[in-house]
């Protein structure tokens, strides 16, 4: 297997991107990926786009081909293919990249996510999100995403020592974070108190608990490591990519306050990259929910079980903490367009290793990870990425 390396990054704004198209949105992304990493349109062998639900967002399926269509690249008959695999589409799409790249099949990849969200009603996007969910055992009676994460919360608190409060806490960091950065829906501080006062969801998370619905694309150009010299992009390496599967249904896992995929993925990812969680020095973890954060960096190994919301409160896991957490401003704060977020976070770490990130910047940051969650864990991506 050959090393990988990323040699090109592009993220659209995220928010809601009223007057541009779903297509649009993914061509914004791939030229400034393109550009980033001086290659051409024709230079690329294949794309792997990430995208969750755009036939229920925008009624449009067949992603892979009108991506390539709009891209420039159908006339090339580039292998063009959607990965779907709920909001962690976009980390899946990454990792299938780095096969086809490692593996020899391919040399230029470049891997993508897209989503657009806004252009139907809450009650719509939500519905649609529910898919990632098991439809007939959770769907059908009403679970919702913010219901079923309230009974993570719910149980969690119940057994480990974590306050509202520490909820809250993680909003604010990543609101801060978000503050700091270009692209984030959420560029504006809050306050615990904004947290605490915000309207109920499902208790006891409040709507400041919860990550927004937003539009938005990220993409990432790959290529052996040993051409990297060919390309303008700053490299970095791949050290490893993992992936991890889990029951659908929440009511069937062995516990609902530890993600189990995310415990494999993970330690299948430190084994291949031969680190440990203390090596790391800043992360992306998939904070569709404040208490998400919290049982993430548990499973990944930033702390034992119950101690999450301790280093969120002590500012472990802010900037200039022990460990950075969502330095993007994570899902919270940048936004969640489902598709796009796995890459996304690909972008923030390449960005970070770079030692381009600016006021969100993490000092002397040589290996980062993202963690991308589909459902409530039934699907998880993790990834490992170091300075060349």
């Amino acid at each position: 297997m050959r090393d990988v390396a990323v040699i090109g990054v592009g993220c659209t704004t995220f928010g809601e991107k009223w007057s541009t198209a779903f297509r649009h949105l993914f061509i914004e992304a791939g030229a400034l990926a393109l550009e980033d990493a001086g290659v051409q349109g024709e230079q690329v062998d294949a794309l792997y786009v990430g995208n969750m639900s755009a036939g229920r967002f925008v009624e449009q399926e067949h992603i892979g081909a009108l991506i390539a269509d709009y891209a420039g690249l159908a006339t090339t008959h580039i292998a063009s293919t959607r990965v779907e695999a709920a909001c962690a589409s976009g980390g899946l799409a990454f990792r299938q990249a780095v096969i086809a790249v490692a593996s020899g099949m391919e040399d230029i990849v470049v891997a993508a996510g897209v989503e657009k969200m806004t252009d139907v009603g809450t009650g719509a996007s939500v519905e649609a999100l529910a898919g990632a969910a098991d439809r007939e055992w959770e769907g059908f009676v009403g679970a919702t995403f913010p219901g079923l994460y309230a009974m993570m919360a719910v149980d969690y608190m119940h057994r480990y020592p974590l306050s509202r409060e520490d909820l809250a806490q993680v909003a604010v960091k990543n609101h801060s974070n978000g503050a700091k950065n270009p692209i984030a829906q959420f560029q504006q501080e809050i306050t615990i108190d904004t947290v605490l006062r915000s309207s109920l969801v499902a208790d006891p998370l409040r709507l400041f608990d919860c990550s927004p619905i937003t539009d938005g694309a990220a993409a990432v150009v790959l290529a052996p490591l040993e051409r990297v010299h060919e390309f303008t992009g700053t490299p970095v390496k791949v050290l490893a990519t993992a992936q991890a599967s889990d029951s659908i249904a929440l009511h069937d896992r062995r516990d609902i306050s530890t993600l189990d995929a995310t415990v494999a993925a993970a330690n299948r990812a430190f084994s291949k990259a031969h680190l440990t969680p203390r090596e790391i020095d800043l992360v992306e973890v998939h904070d569709c929910f404040t208490i998400a954060e919290i049982i993430a960096i548990e499973d990944l190994g930033f702390c034992r079980k119950g101690e999450g919301g301790r280093l969120t409160r002590e500012g472990e896991t802010a900037l200039g903490g022990r460990i950075p957490v969502n330095t993007s401003g994570g899902l919270k704060a940048c936004g969640h367009p489902v598709g796009a977020t796995g890459i996304k976070q690909v972008w923030e770490v390449v960005t970070q290793l770079r030692g381009e990130a600016g006021a969100r910047q993490v000092d002397s940051a040589e290996i980062g990870m993202t963690h991308n969650v589909g459902g409530t864990g039934a699907t998880v991506a993790v990834h490992i990425l170091g300075v060349t």
